[in-house]
């Protein structure tokens, strides 16, 4: 059946007809230096130095495999996430739009915790050691100076203020951050203090009168434009040794409003958390049905689930802070005993972002912070400049080999060009199923692999021209001639496939894509040459006598 006339074109047609529809339904998937998108080189993030390099390298390796569910969860096409070296990540996002959006996915470390909010009260009495603590570490006079400057548009100022030169720290530097010199209060608020007093207030309570009663359990306020300067001070080491035994601070990841003024809320909580997300299970994106605001319901394994219950049926009353990469997403107040389901309320973030931090707890917490050392960002103009060019070659390409087929071999280069052309819709066809990505690299191989179908075709033709003027009927000489070029096809194309497949093997990014498309192109051209022109030649010799002419 295969090898009469009629099966031999209805297998054509068949295949054919299923390149079409895979071309049409699924289309080309465009490469990064087709379509645009982003590429990033990543580094474990070692401030300090202390990790070894072997550290650093099974990190890389843990961060691939998350990353790459991230990514995959995110929904990009084909992107490329390659460990390169022993510390440095690779990742290629092909037609990328929110690329800040890919860039946090990417980079949240992800690492949950659930810690118990002890009460405020228990902070009180190590404020003013916290406050002796951070005027022993930095001074009063640059602590006075702090309190005496204008708040500036940008914050570089307050590092200069409390580590920089503190010789002139009686004069206000115009570049200089403070905390606000007109709500400096101590904790419970307060009348607002003049700029001298707000000043002296920094300079004896640099800490303490940062803090305002707060409206949660556990809780403090900061005022946001003071939030920078709280934070320099609980990053000095003096104020961490004054902390109490056991107990952490840490901010709320928004601000909230109180009146007129934007806060932080700062809480105190349990040192060490009392679950992890490395027992998490699931983590889905809704929206709360009765007040509407975004949520995401997370899912503990059975051990995870046992220990949740066991804490909140002990804390029942009590908040308990859901943590993330050291930020407070949410502190509800624990109404029952919990068991193995729970949910994190996000309240009015939108839908998205609680569909992000959803999809990156689902992957796991980075092994550690990583850093972006390089980033490049590929153009829609420069992808449509490399398809365009791609395009014209092609064409110029395909257009000149047709016309030197045609005009050298005549009726057999007609029927080359049939082929050629059922050739062209399988390797398109054939990308299209696979759902290979087409690159620049891969464009060049598609060319590549045309100039070996057309180099199969004229082997042949040239064995069949040596049967014609030997005195061998057309048939015979047609015969003779595809059965003596079978071998120097069939061994051309091994080897270059094996090449293909080396490449693939071992190439990255754009060399594979090169090798995929050569590695299609070699498969597609050996049928075109040895099947489909050969059944063009029964095509056109049926109903013609053995001994009529053929121009070759």
């Amino acid at each position: 059946m295969l090898n009469s006339l009629r099966g031999r074109i209805v297998v054509i047609l068949a295949i054919v007809a299923v390149s079409i529809g895979y071309l049409y339904h699924n289309g080309l998937k465009l490469g990064l230096d087709l379509q645009g998108g982003m590429h990033l080189v990543l580094e474990v993030d070692d401030p300090d130095g202390t990790m070894t390099p072997e550290a650093k390298s099974d990190a890389i390796d843990r961060a691939e495999r998350i990353i790459r569910t991230r990514i995959d969860e995110f929904g990009v096409e084909e992107p490329l996430i390659q460990k390169v070296g022993n510390a440095r990540l690779v990742v290629e996002l092909a037609g990328i739009e929110n690329e800040q959006r890919a860039k946090d996915i990417i980079q949240e470390s992800a690492f949950l915790e659930w810690n118990l909010v002890r009460p405020s009260q228990d902070l009180d009495p190590a404020l003013p050691r916290i406050d002796r603590a951070i005027v022993a570490a930095l001074g009063a006079d640059s602590l006075r100076a702090l309190g005496q400057a204008v708040q500036a548009p940008s914050g570089n100022g307050v590092e200069q203020l409390l580590f920089g030169d503190t010789a002139g720290a009686d004069s206000t530097a115009p570049d200089s951050v403070s905390a606000r010199p007109d709500t400096a209060a101590a904790a419970g608020g307060g009348q607002q203090p003049e700029d001298s007093a707000a000043a002296e207030e920094m300079a004896l309570r640099p800490f303490t009168g940062l803090l305002n009663q707060g409206d949660v359990p556990g809780t403090y306020l900061v005022a946001e434009e003071d939030v920078p300067v709280a934070k320099e001070f609980m990053n000095l080491p003096e104020f961490q040794k004054a902390l109490p035994r056991g107990i952490r601070l840490a901010w709320e990841w928004q601000p909230v409003g109180r009146g007129a003024r934007t806060y932080r809320r700062l809480y105190v909580l349990q040192d060490e958390p009392f679950l992890t997300g490395e027992m998490l299970q699931n983590a889905t994106a809704g929206r709360d049905p009765q007040f509407n605001q975004a949520q995401v319901q997370f899912e503990l394994s059975r051990a995870g689930g046992r220990r949740f219950s066991e804490v909140t049926g002990q804390h029942i009353g009590d908040n308990i802070a859901i943590v993330l990469d050291g930020e407070v997403v949410s502190a509800p107040v624990v109404r029952d005993r919990i068991g193995a389901r729970g949910q994190i309320d996000m309240g009015q973030a939108p839908l998205q972002e609680a569909r992000d931090l959803a999809l990156v707890l689902r992957a796991g917490a980075l092994p550690a912070p990583l850093k972006i050392m390089e980033e490049r960002t590929v153009g829609p103009s420069l992808g449509q400049d490399s398809i365009s060019q791609g395009r014209l070659a092609g064409i110029v390409g395909l257009v000149l080999v047709l016309l030197v087929m045609i005009a050298y071999y005549r009726v057999a280069g007609t029927l080359a060009v049939g082929a050629l052309l059922v050739y062209v819709a399988i390797v398109l066809g054939a990308l299209a199923g696979l759902d290979a990505t087409l690159t620049v690299p891969g464009i060049a191989g598609l060319i590549l692999s045309v100039g070996m179908a057309v180099d199969a075709n004229v082997l042949i033709f040239e064995r069949i021209r040596e049967e014609l003027e030997r005195g061998r009927a057309t048939r015979t000489a047609v015969d003779e001639g595809f059965a003596h070029a079978l071998s120097a096809i069939v061994d051309a194309n091994i080897t270059t496939l094996i090449t293909a497949l080396i490449l693939f093997q071992f190439g990255t990014g754009p060399v594979r894509g090169f090798a995929v498309t050569l590695s299609i192109g070699i498969v597609a051209s050996f049928f075109s040459a040895i099947y489909v022109t050969r059944t063009f030649f029964l095509f056109y010799l049926h109903g013609k006598k053995a001994t009529d002419p053929i121009s070759v």
